[in-house]
């Protein structure tokens, strides 16, 4: 709570997305009301009196006025673009062709194509271990109008659905049809990653790629074994890999 009225909240300095903005303000102000109406202290309010002041409903009626004033739910795919703007460039040259758009990732491990024509392109941490790799076409959702196309037309069998953030919100109601994921950002303990987990779907959490484009033929090595909390905790690199398929 201390955090959401912070002036120097990570999100609170004026240049956040709108969305953001318009909920730490509602929010604020329902405490500021309620406040004033008990005549508690503060310390009260925080340790004690805040369960019985503040409720799930309360919660839900903020979310309905901001979503009622044309708010909608981008942030959750850009905070990693607002975060880290130097990893989500385009390849040189691509401007204005989403179909060249590719993460550049520093830290991406690469390497020339092997026997098979596999290009290492990148890795990233496994959700879950899967019995073997999967493969399908790269397709970037980076944005509410990717989704909504994507509702509109349907998700191509065997798409591996490439995307920024963590948090699951853009591609919840396309989740189930994706072969796969890449996530740039998160961990295998992010809501994304007990979405994919929960659906079954091979994930790759906290990736670095390079390279990847729209319509790139991807394997993910999900046979890999899964990261660990412990591994978290203690550095331990169990990073699984993303190679590009020869066309």
């Amino acid at each position: 709570m201390a955090a959401l009225l912070s002036d120097t909240n990570k999100y609170d300095d004026g240049e956040g997305p709108p969305i953001v903005e318009a909920y730490h303000s509602a929010i604020k102000d329902l405490i500021r009301r309620r406040l004033d109406e008990s005549r508690c202290s503060w310390a009260d309010f925080v340790f004690d009196a805040s369960y019985k002041l503040l409720a799930a409903e309360d919660m839900r009626s903020i979310e309905a006025q901001v979503l009622a004033n044309g708010y909608r739910f981008t942030s959750s795919a850009m905070i990693s673009a607002l975060e880290r703007p130097d990893a989500y460039l385009p390849i040189p040259g691509s401007e204005g062709n989403p179909d060249e758009f590719s993460f550049e990732h520093a830290g991406a491990v690469t390497a020339a194509p092997d026997k098979g024509g596999r290009e290492l392109c990148g890795q990233g941490d496994n959700v879950v271990e899967h019995s073997k790799n999967v493969q399908g076409t790269a397709r970037y959702f980076r944005s509410i109008k990717d989704v909504a196309d994507a509702l509109s037309n349907g998700v191509a069998e065997n798409t591996i659905a490439v995307i920024d953030d963590s948090g699951g919100t853009l591609t919840a109601p396309i989740l189930e049809q994706f072969a796969g994921v890449i996530c740039a950002g998160g961990t295998v303990r992010s809501h994304l990653g007990i979405l994919t987990r929960e659906y079954g779907i091979p994930c790759l959490m906290n990736s670095k790629v390079k390279g990847i484009r729209n319509g790139d033929r991807v394997e993910l090595e999900v046979s890999g074994p899964a990261k660990t909390t412990e591994a978290y905790q203690t550095g331990t690199e169990m990073s699984v890999r993303v190679w590009k398929l020869p066309r």
